[in-house]
């Protein structure tokens, strides 16, 4: 036991429970604002089918948003358990923001969700609207505190050094430190995606079977309504957050693109395996100048490689480039199917193309891929620091032998495994059922039968 390396384990501990929580929120901000979007179409247009779609995933939501709870919680005594260096010396700027997100937003919601979960026939319809709205808006100000929180410990401002803790002295700066607008949008777009990604397959699905096609054709062009235009929006704020990472992150920078040379006219290394050891990659794949074009807007635009940093303060190569090859990928994808969906929009053929309801289907899971190599990548590329530049992860990790660590790493695996699978079990069950709760089942659509468009 004595071999075993808390700082590495502590490392897997915190990426597993994280990875697990990511998904909930990422999931569930987009979900509640389209809640809200249903509620706000029920009462405006009283048409029961809003509101009977809306009860369907209201369920979904409340058990996501439980899930989604519970793994934060791990989180914070994580903090205490395995990095209580970190929150010793970072603990004076990351335990107010951290105390924000609760104070501002897990009361507000708190103090709503239930009127949304238990008040749909006790409460007037205006008062249940209303709280489905604050609670899509308590999703967003969790998620501004929490990514103000992260992008700080990303590119660090407004603090002072003192004996090695940090010190506030501008909360401005802190919290609208120079990474966080563009990663606050980033992430918000990729939840609003990934819902969108979940409500249409969902669509796709009930099309498909001839169950509640009339809810199906609802999912399905709103969701459409949002990736036609977000998808590709999606890459506008990626490059924009990639030209804050050359600004601020360069070694995370070159990591993601696999350079190793700082060099003019930088090509875009497609494909490669990254040598840490030999300084090199293997089997590469790129096309001439097309790097720098991406990341200096310029053909001649200069892009810094690796070897401008010492060995010790360059991240994994291999696991961030291509974590962030799959990101773009899944990206890429998200808008070829966006362009699909607008071109059958134009045609009128959007609910009767079964392919393309077969694809929207098999894209479900897209969202949840794209977030967690997109955190993947940030957070590795981070490395080896965990305040950027200014404390180390080795540094910041809690005086307790691995062996502790690793039981405590296997107990999360099982009692995640056990928990969460029954979550997502039941979700499952409430979809499949939730669909022909009030309605007998349909014959399954006949090919190419047109339909008319959802309101």
């Amino acid at each position: 036991m004595e071999s075993l390396d808390p700082v590495l384990l502590s490392r897997l501990q915190f990426g597993f429970t994280i990875s697990f929580h990511i998904l909930f929120p990422a999931f569930t901000i987009g979900l509640a604002a389209w809640i809200a979007v249903l509620e706000l179409l029920w009462w405006l247009r009283d048409r029961a089918i809003y509101g009977e779609i809306s009860r369907l995933w209201t369920k979904v939501f409340a058990v996501s948003f439980g899930m989604g709870v519970v793994s934060g919680i791990v989180l914070s005594y994580e903090f205490g358990t395995n990095w209580s260096v970190l929150s010793e010396r970072a603990g004076n700027i990351l335990g107010p923001l951290l105390s924000y997100e609760v104070l501002t937003a897990f009361f507000l919601e708190a103090g709503f969700i239930g009127v949304m979960l238990f008040g749909r026939d006790r409460v007037p319809r205006p008062v249940h609207v209303l709280s489905a709205c604050v609670v899509a808006l308590g999703t967003l100000i969790s998620a501004f505190w929490i990514l103000s929180a992260n992008s700080w410990m990303q590119t660090p401002q407004g603090y002072v050094l003192q004996d090695g803790v940090f010190h506030p002295v501008d909360w401005s700066a802190i919290v609208f430190n120079p990474s966080f607008p563009y990663r606050f949008m980033h992430m918000v777009a990729a939840a609003f995606l990934t819902t969108a990604f979940v409500v249409g397959g969902i669509g796709a699905w009930y099309l498909l079977a001839g169950r509640r096609a009339d809810h199906g054709r609802i999912m399905v062009g709103m969701a459409v309504s949002i990736i036609v235009w977000l998808a590709p929006l999606q890459l506008i704020l990626g490059d924009m957050h990639g030209l804050n990472v050359r600004d601020h992150q360069p070694a995370k920078l070159a990591a993601m693109e696999g350079h190793w040379e700082t060099q003019r006219g930088a090509p875009l290394i497609l494909m490669a395996w990254p040598d840490m050891a030999a300084e090199t990659n293997h089997l590469e794949l790129a096309i001439p100048r097309i790097g720098s074009l991406i990341l200096t807007h310029s053909w001649d635009g200069e892009v810094t490689g690796l070897k401008a940093f010492a060995p010790q303060d360059r991240p994994y190569a291999p696991i961030v480039f291509w974590s962030f090859r799959l990101m773009v990928g899944v990206g890429m994808l998200m808008i070829l199917v966006a362009g699909l969906s607008a071109w059958l929009l134009l045609r009128k053929r959007l609910f009767d193309s079964r392919w393309f309801l077969r694809l929207l289907m098999l894209c479900s899971p897209l969202g949840f891929v794209a977030v967690l190599a997109g955190w993947v990548t940030a957070e590795v590329g981070r490395q080896p620091w965990v305040v950027y530049g200014v404390l180390r992860t080795t540094d910041a990790v809690s005086p307790v032998p691995g062996g502790s660590v690793a039981a405590s790493l296997a107990l999360f695996v099982l009692v995640y495994g056990v928990i969460f699978g029954a979550g997502l079990y039941y979700i499952a069950k409430v979809i499949r059922q939730g669909s022909a709760a009030s309605q007998p089942e349909q014959e399954p659509m006949a090919p190419r039968r047109p339909m008319a468009a959802a309101d």
